[in-house]
């Protein structure tokens, strides 16, 4: 299986269309920062799964996995405050969380997939 047939490395790709979607709407001031910032951490959330996929080991993946997590978790922050600070309508921001809430739960089932031993541990550890 490539890193492009993984379902969750797709969800991912679609998450970030959906972001770039919604910050060519930002105010002008904001397109090159913190627009450009939500952009690259949607980004790295696919990237992180082709770079751990690609490196062809079970612990480089887990590790890649967990960065994929990290930079998932950083988008839901940066959307709530995009949302807080009138960027970002309550529906457009139910509509990306659900879709980051649906790719963080493929990146648990993924790592539990590969490392079936950690599953009664906490996923963010």
């Amino acid at each position: 299986m490539t890193y492009r047939e993984r379902l969750v490395w797709q969800k991912a790709i679609s998450l970030v269309e959906a972001v770039y979607a919604l910050t060519r709407r930002f105010p002008p001031e904001e397109r090159f920062v913190f627009a450009n910032q939500m952009q690259r951490s949607a980004i790295s959330v696919p990237s992180a799964i082709a770079q751990g996929h690609g490196r062809k080991a079970t612990g480089t993946f887990l590790r890649h996995r967990s960065i994929a997590s990290g930079s998932l978790t950083e988008l839901e922050t940066q959307l709530q405050i995009a949302h807080r600070v009138g960027y970002v309508g309550h529906e457009a921001l139910s509509e990306l969380l659900a879709m980051t809430e649906e790719v963080g739960k493929m990146l648990s089932g993924l790592q539990n997939s590969l490392d079936p031993g950690r599953e009664h541990l906490d996923p963010e550890s």
